[in-house]
């Protein structure tokens, strides 16, 4: 079933395929040339290639892993039964065996990670830890110092070039796949999910559906109408606030945050910006973890209506 997303049928296999900022693609290379790969945490935002480095390094090397989803399989039953039979046992070459914790920043920091904490020094002779997540400062301390992190921010200077390496990487997969596309549709969806490269993919994958990328799906990418929100926010009109959460459900949650924030003092009056400000900070942090994205843009969008004084 993997293997029918894009994202899995062409995620690189080696270092040297992924699309990453040049010192961060220099230091996982070093990793292959030493032939060792430490304790790692991989830091960023979603899409931007963790998991796939982290899949990459330890193949490339040949080595044996098991992969766990910390959103998953967060509780700490996981730790004790699945992750410690397989870290308390030596690899079948001989060296040392990895486990790849993927979203680990959504295990219980009270309970499940100062138990990892005790597993990577019990087990460290056989078993390395690779460690992805979003949000570094919700891992403890210990787990941190245990582990080098590595950040997968995109540099500014950087961004022009990576941009122009996936829109080659992408046009050559709808090759393959024989869509039909035009450049400025495909560089537009780009231009919108950067440098989340999962979404990108996924979102193609799924305007691919008719057979066919062109200047159609740029309505589907046009700026959120926020004039609108703010008009029906203001009557207090929760019908089609909800109505238009739903018609504008495809735009990245962050996107549509961000136009919230950037429209306030058109139309929000002053004394209440700080209040709004607290609101989509707390429903921004959200968007990260959340299961059902409509359900927090509603709730967000409720919450400053009932809250925040419009002029």
């Amino acid at each position: 079933m993997d293997e029918f997303l894009w994202v899995e049928r062409y995620r690189p296999t080696n270092i040297n395929e992924c699309i990453l900022p040049t010192a961060l693609k220099n230091t996982l290379s070093e990793f292959i040339a030493q032939g060792d790969i430490p304790n790692l945490i991989l830091s960023g935002g979603p899409g931007v290639g963790k998991t796939t480095a982290a899949k990459a390094l330890i193949e490339e090397l040949g080595l044996t892993y098991m992969m766990i989803n910390g959103s998953e399989e967060s509780g700490i039953d996981v730790l004790r039964v699945k992750l410690k039979n397989y870290a308390s046992t030596v690899a079948l070459h001989g060296g040392r065996k990895y486990l790849i914790l993927d979203e680990a920043d959504y295990l219980n920091a009270q309970s499940t990670q100062p138990a990892l904490r005790g597993m990577i020094e019990e087990f460290s002779a056989n078993c390395g830890f690779i460690l992805t997540c979003n949000y570094k400062n919700r891992l403890i301390e210990p787990l941190q110092s245990r582990c080098s992190t590595i950040d997968f921010s995109v540099p500014k200077a950087e961004k022009k070039e990576l941009a122009e390496q996936f829109f080659k990487r992408v046009l050559d997969i709808l090759s393959k796949e024989e869509v039909k596309y035009e450049p400025k549709a495909v560089a537009e969806v780009i231009n919108k999910f950067f440098p989340d490269w999962r979404k990108v993919l996924n979102e193609l994958q799924r305007y691919s559906a008719s057979g066919r990328i062109d200047a159609g799906i740029l309505v589907d990418l046009s700026d959120v109408n926020i004039k609108e929100l703010m008009h029906f926010m203001k009557g207090k009109e929760f019908t089609n606030v909800r109505k238009w959460v739903v018609d504008n459900i495809d735009n990245d949650p962050t996107r549509t945050f961000g136009a919230i924030y950037d429209s306030l003092y058109t139309y929000v009056d002053g004394s209440s910006i700080p209040h709004a400000v607290v609101i989509l900070g707390e429903y921004s942090y959200k968007a990260a973890f959340v299961a059902d994205q409509e359900i927090n843009t509603l709730a967000c969008l409720t919450e400053i209506m009932s809250r925040v004084k419009f002029k």
